[in-house]
């Protein structure tokens, strides 16, 4: 029998042992920092609609080196990385997200499909910033990624957004100012062997539909690869991409204000105070252009469910949904209403005479030549018209509505609308 004392000290030793074993256990139990959940991030990934573009407020853009790249003056190399234009006010940083805590645009003004796997720099005119698929892979070693919106289909190998609007708008210009009859015009189209075309932009001027299937193949194969990417780096395998299509910046039909001017439309030959007009309103277009320029969008839009529709088809698991944003600025486009562009979710077309920072308002003053050399300020310096066209802060906010319609219904389609009261629905 043990004794008091022995009583005692075989107590107090396995009171020793059990407070050990206790405090081990808590100690195997509490989190490491280390350890410590990855904040809920949500991605944009690209082209100039999900960037930001035409919205301001943008920030500076690290370049394929790592160098931070902040607004280098009009007059640089439209590579520069700063000319992604990755707003503050972009969709994917207004939108209203629950669960989200953090933002992270890797999205570039006039990306393609190839820049998700490459660097933008790789191909012609594009912009000295790393893939956006490695972009990605950096964001996921501090982030759990839980939403990427993705938006491409306007850029490719075989047509680009910007370059199909500067064609339009330049046709409607050329036709207003000059006219088919002037001897100069001929004379010069004799000296170069190219021929100035001012009829109003047709279906096949948009895109074709060898081009619009090309660039659904391409865009597909992209999607696919940043699908591969996410099932790699994310955190806890959970994640939802929304891909998203492209509004119109003009209206199916003009306000009647916008129609005419000074007696004169756009059917007939030379009608300037129209140019100037339509110009000043930031909807420089034919009327006989609006309607394929909605079939063009109709077109994208397909292009981008169609993406949707077949990678769902090869990922039953994954979470893939189609944001369909067509109609989310009805009555809110350029000139669809008087008071254009002040009352629009749309930039106007703009242009500058020299990369000067400061936009032409009105042509009133100009003459055709003057005109030349601002639309050759334009393709010379792209950066100073780059904005023109785009969804603008106000038409972010909306599209940021959008965001949280699809985050929240985690659908495989959604379409998002604006009513004539200017409620943003989705359904």
């Amino acid at each position: 029998m043990l004794g008091r004392g022995a009583r005692t000290l075989t107590s107090l030793a396995g009171a020793l042992l059990v407070a050990a074993a206790t405090a081990a256990g808590t100690l195997a139990l509490a989190p490491s920092a280390s350890a410590d959940p990855l904040p809920p991030t949500a991605v944009a990934m690209g082209d100039s609609f999900i960037s930001g573009e035409g919205a301001g407020g943008y920030v500076a853009v690290t370049d394929q080196n790592g160098v931070a790249q902040g607004f280098p003056g009009w007059a640089s190399p439209n590579s520069n990385p700063y000319f992604c234009h990755r707003s503050a006010n972009a969709s994917i940083q207004v939108a209203d997200l629950p669960g989200i805590s953090r933002r992270v645009n890797l999205a570039c003004s006039g990306a393609q499909p190839a820049d998700m796997a490459a660097a933008s720099s790789a191909r012609p005119a594009g912009r000295t910033v790393a893939a956006q698929i490695a972009q990605l892979r950096t964001v996921a070693q501090t982030g759990d990624i839980d939403l990427v919106l993705l938006g491409l289909g306007s850029n490719n190998s075989q047509f680009t957004f910007g370059g199909v609007a500067a064609e339009c708008a330049g046709r409607f210009v050329a036709d207003g100012y000059t006219g088919w009859w002037e001897v100069w015009i001929h004379f010069i189209n004799w000296v170069t062997g190219e021929e100035l075309n001012e009829r109003a932009c047709s279906d096949a001027d948009f895109a074709t539909a060898a081009q619009l299937a090309a660039a659904r193949a391409e865009t597909t194969a992209a999607v696919r690869q940043v699908l591969d990417v996410l099932d790699e780096v994310d955190a806890d395998g959970d994640h939802r991409v929304v891909l998203q299509d492209y509004t119109n910046p003009l209206p199916p039909a003009y306000a009647e204000q916008y129609r005419t001017e000074d007696g004169r439309s756009d059917t007939r030959d030379k009608y300037r105070a129209l140019v100037d007009e339509r110009y000043a309103a930031g909807c420089p277009a034919d009327i006989d252009s609006l309607a394929p320029a909605h079939r063009f969008s109709q077109n994208l839009g397909s292009l981008v469910g169609g993406v949707a529709a077949t990678l769902r088809a090869e990922r039953p698991a994954a979470k893939i949904t189609y944001l369909n944003v067509q109609r989310a600025f009805d009555g809110a486009r350029l000139c669809e209403a008087p008071g254009s562009p002040g009352n629009s979710l749309a930039t106007p077309l703009r242009v500058m005479d020299g990369p000067s920072g400061v936009h032409v308002q009105s042509f009133g003053p100009y003459d055709k030549l003057d005109i030349k050399r601002v639309t050759d300020t334009c393709s010379d310096y792209y950066q100073t018209c780059q904005e023109s066209w785009h969804p603008n802060a106000a038409g972010h906010r909306a599209l940021g509505q959008c965001l949280r319609g699809a985050w929240l219904a985690a659908r495989a389609s959604v379409t998002c609308t604006r009513a004539s009261s200017g409620v943003i629905t989705t359904q």
